[in-house]
């Protein structure tokens, strides 16, 4: 070789869940190269141009241990001021995610302790939130706002969430959610909320490029498909791409809705139609279940997977990290959760925080899988065999992250 690699990891097996029709789409006592954060070369370790120590400057072996795609949770409400612990309590005492909500519970409890956290506060918060992540191998991840629902705090949350990626080397996709709830100030008056979105904060977030996305909350309780529709058609001609909270609690015609705007992603989705699914599939939008949300919500109806597969929807997994309905920071149990309660397969799961939820962000051709040309996020595991990311609760197999070529942590 002329031009030696960078880093060159060896003694592997691989995981590539890049689809090409063999399981994980393994690759036994393979090597992954990289140069200038990207993957240079992958393949079987008999097929390298020369020896290893001739191919790249610095070497790594891994002592047989599994590589994957770096994983991403494409789904998370991470910076938040305050707990709703309270709010468990009363769950578990039989009172509903509604019920809390309509008597001044819920997300606008936690509006209030967001909007009086000090900066560093939601800051450390986050910051120590996030690390749990990227300690079991989360290189990319998206964090909504939708905790200030004003314009100061908004711009605060989203700020702080591109801080905090930043220290600690994970790529973070921020998510406008203004239409998370109806800002206090605006009670009784969500058509003016949206108006103010609208007129008002989409445009400063754009200018400040502040906001990969936009996202809202579609249900009774929240907004109708038509206040959405209005925001949906200001973020589009802004520039920006939109995701939804869709179909959680009722069959508020979300999914049908988002794929009318080309979504990135519909969320949820455990009361969507098939017809709601189909449109996904015809606009090639990512459902993302959360399966956090949905055991600690004591829900009953699962997500319709069957359909989702049939119509060939890509499904991916997040943890949706809140205080109020899925306080985890365990993408990995997500994994064992959505093999257990939704009935996924192992390797559906892990395409679930790799391979579709890098679509799920729209950075689809960017990395979820490991291929030369993408980005090089890696993270190595001691296991026998990548079903075990799904088969475990509560152990953490991690051996060490890359991202973007360079090394962030080791176990």
């Amino acid at each position: 070789m002329t031009t030696p690699w960078d880093d060159l990891w060896i003694d592997a097996h691989l995981a590539t869940m890049a689809g090409n029709g063999v399981p994980y789409g393994t690759i036994r006592d393979g090597a992954v190269a990289a140069r200038d954060g990207r993957i240079a070369w992958i393949g079987a370790r008999r097929d390298l141009p020369d020896a290893p120590v001739r191919c790249a400057r610095a070497v790594h072996e891994l002592g047989g241990a599994w590589l994957t795609p770096g994983l991403i949770d494409c789904h998370t409400h991470l910076v938040f001021g305050g707990t709703r612990v309270g709010e468990f309590e009363a769950r578990c005492r039989g009172d509903s995610y509604e019920a809390i909500a309509r008597r001044g519970g819920g997300i606008l409890s936690t509006v209030a302790a967001t909007r009086a956290a000090p900066d560093a506060e939601l800051h450390r918060s986050a910051r120590e939130r996030l690390r749990a992540l990227l300690a079991e191998g989360v290189t990319t991840i998206e964090i909504k706002s939708g905790y200030g629902l004003d314009r100061p705090t908004e711009r605060r949350m989203l700020a702080t969430a591109r801080a905090v990626g930043r220290e600690l080397g994970v790529e973070v996709r921020t998510t406008y959610l203004g239409a998370h709830t109806v800002a206090p100030e605006f009670a009784g008056r969500a058509d003016a909320y949206v108006d103010f979105i609208c007129n008002e904060m989409l445009p400063g977030l754009a200018a400040a490029g502040l906001a990969d996305a936009v996202d809202a909350y579609c249900e009774p309780i929240a907004f109708t498909t038509e206040q959405i529709a209005r925001l949906f058609t200001r973020a589009r001609a802004l520039g920006l791409p939109v995701k939804l909270h869709a179909d959680q609690l009722s069959d508020s015609g979300g999914a049908a809705l988002a794929a009318r705007f080309g979504a990135l992603s519909a969320d949820h989705l455990e009361y969507a139609s098939e017809a709601g699914i189909r449109a996904l599939a015809a606009a090639g939008s990512v459902a993302v279940l959360l399966p956090g949300a949905w055991h600690t919500l004591r829900a009953t109806r699962r997500p319709p997977v069957a359909d989702l597969r049939h119509h060939g929807v890509p499904i991916a997994i997040a943890t949706d990290c809140n205080p109020g309905s899925s306080p985890t920071l365990s993408l990995l149990l997500m994994l064992n959760l959505a093999c257990h309660c939704f009935g996924l397969s192992p390797e559906e799961s892990l395409a679930g925080v790799t391979r579709c939820a890098a679509r799920a962000l729209g950075l689809g051709a960017d990395r979820g899988t490991l291929e030369v040309g993408k980005r090089a996020d890696l993270a190595a595991w001691r296991i026998s065999e990548p079903a075990e990311l799904s088969y475990w609760m509560g152990h953490n197999p991690l051996l060490e992250v890359i991202a973007g070529g360079k090394h962030v942590i080791s176990a």
